[in-house]
């Protein structure tokens, strides 16, 4: 190819390659045009020469320079050879070291911006291990009869129309558990299914708030909330808790939206009474705001009977109730959903498609049958039994390794629990020497908006068995033995 090309261009085609010899011949003469290594105003040899000396068919040669030609690096004309075309300077420079990095007036949204300051979700954690809060045991799921839920949806999911995207069958009977274990009050076309709970913060935050608008959070409370109203535009106030949960006693702010999680919240494990729900929903009815009520984790309840959720007293059509079943099933079946006051469905609804929060048919059907056939309340009640022994082993376990001195807040409820922490110790500093050592504790403060009132270290308990308990226990209490705990 040297007296071809004029010593500019090796090419080096395999016969064996896993391209074909049209693809590889394709390939690199492009990227000798775009590098500048075959410069503008190039000829190229006749396709018989190149032909020959490549030791490939004529017809390979004519394919590519053909296609080269349509694409513009190419100029072709009758009776004469190829020449390389004109490109443009920014074009050229596709291929060289570096140049895949964004151009210097490039920049990025204030809303991606945002994600720099934000520490949700957590870094550093890698793969879950004990203690990471919020995982279930996907160790106990029953997933032969999950996957044979799935075979039957994947067979029939052509003769259903795939028009609607929240699955009719999925919304009646995820309605019908709901109305039956969690007090909801709603119809089925309500129901909206997205990707996580998160994505359904993200859309009714995007439906429901302006930029500049003021929403309120727990504090301490969920990160993914703050980050989810923050990208929508919201200035978020962080609102602290007293022992009846988030505290709007003489509060003369009006925000537009309020988030919380009145069932257990998170992430001091609380129940929010009656009384202060009530509070709470003439509250925002006087002025016109609505709530998001997080009920994550709230079918796993272990002490008296559970608390009906927030919504289930709602007659002003304020509540938009999230939940998902990462929490109830198991992490990567990455469905969530909402249930969304009637108003609102069509705007949620068009608002899900346009940002593309969709479940798949098939995982919508088959969770339907899933949930029809008694498959996932017997899961629960199962999980809810082994979670409970789980708590109540991980209390036990931190209290004799870590000694007198040391507050644990076990849950009522839920799937993580809360140890207390002295107020001059760096949770953070913890954390990160429980990580060196194998252990995943999240740092309370960090789960602060505004002012730390508190520290402490949030672990989960659900996902870990008894031998995984007893040994970050250990671990727990000798790296707080060695802070000077």
């Amino acid at each position: 190819m040297a007296h071809l090309l004029s010593g500019l261009v090796d090419i080096e085609l395999l016969p064996s390659g896993a391209r074909t010899l049209t693809q590889q011949l394709y390939d690199q003469l492009r990227q000798a045009v775009l590098a500048g290594a075959l410069p503008p105003g190039h000829r190229l040899p006749s396709s018989r020469d190149l032909s020959r000396h490549l030791k490939v068919s004529r017809n390979v040669v004519s394919l590519v320079v053909e296609q080269l030609a349509m694409e513009g690096y190419l100029d072709v004309g009758q009776g004469r050879r190829p020449t390389v075309a004109l490109l443009a300077r920014s074009s050229l420079q596709v291929g060289k070291a570096g140049a895949r990095r964004a151009p210097a007036g490039l920049r990025m949204s204030r809303w991606a911006e945002g994600f720099g300051r934000t520490d949700w979700p957590f870094e550093n954690e890698g793969r879950p291990r004990p203690f990471a809060p919020g995982v279930a045991d996907a160790r106990e799921f029953p997933h032969e009869l999950w996957a044979r839920c799935l075979r039957r949806a994947a067979r029939h999911v052509h003769a259903a129309s795939m028009s609607t995207l929240n699955r009719p069958t999925l919304q009646a009977a995820l309605l019908r558990h709901l109305s039956e274990y969690r007090g909801v009050r709603a119809n089925a076309r309500q129901v909206i299914v997205t990707p996580s709970a998160q994505a359904s913060i993200d859309l009714i935050a995007r439906v429901l708030l302006d930029a500049g608008d003021l929403a309120w959070v727990e504090s301490p409370g969920y990160g993914g909330a703050r980050a989810a109203l923050e990208a929508a535009g919201a200035r978020v106030a962080g609102i602290g808790l007293d022992r009846s949960g988030l505290s709007i006693a003489g509060r003369s702010d009006r925000p537009r939206l309020i988030f919380v999680t009145p069932s257990h919240q998170y992430p001091t494990g609380q129940l929010m009474p009656v009384k202060r729900r009530q509070e709470i929903l003439a509250f925002t009815a006087s002025i016109g705001a609505a709530i998001v009520e997080d009920d994550y984790d709230s079918e796993f309840h272990y002490d008296g009977r559970p608390v009906a959720a927030l919504q289930g007293l709602d007659d002003t059509g304020s509540v938009f109730y999230v939940g998902t079943f990462s929490k109830s099933t198991f992490a990567d079946i990455r469905t969530g959903y909402a249930i969304v006051p009637d108003g609102f469905v069509d705007v949620i609804e068009k608002a899900q498609r346009h940002s593309g929060q969709i479940v798949a048919p098939p995982v919508q059907d088959a969770l339907a049958e899933f949930i029809d056939d008694g498959h996932f309340a017997a899961h629960i009640r199962k999980m809810a039994r082994v979670y409970r022994a789980r708590r109540d082993r991980l209390v036990q376990r931190l209290a004799a390794a870590m000694g007198e001195g040391v507050q644990i807040s076990p849950p009522a409820g839920g799937m993580q629990l809360l140890v207390h922490l002295d107020d001059q110790q760096d949770d953070n500093d913890i954390s990160m020497r429980l990580a060196a050592a194998g252990v995943t504790a999240r740092p309370l403060s960090r789960h602060f908006t505004g002012r730390i009132t508190g520290r402490g270290l949030f672990l989960g308990f659900a996902a870990w068995n008894e031998q995984e308990i007893d040994a970050g226990a250990e671990i727990i209490g000798r790296v707080l033995r060695a802070a000077g705990t």
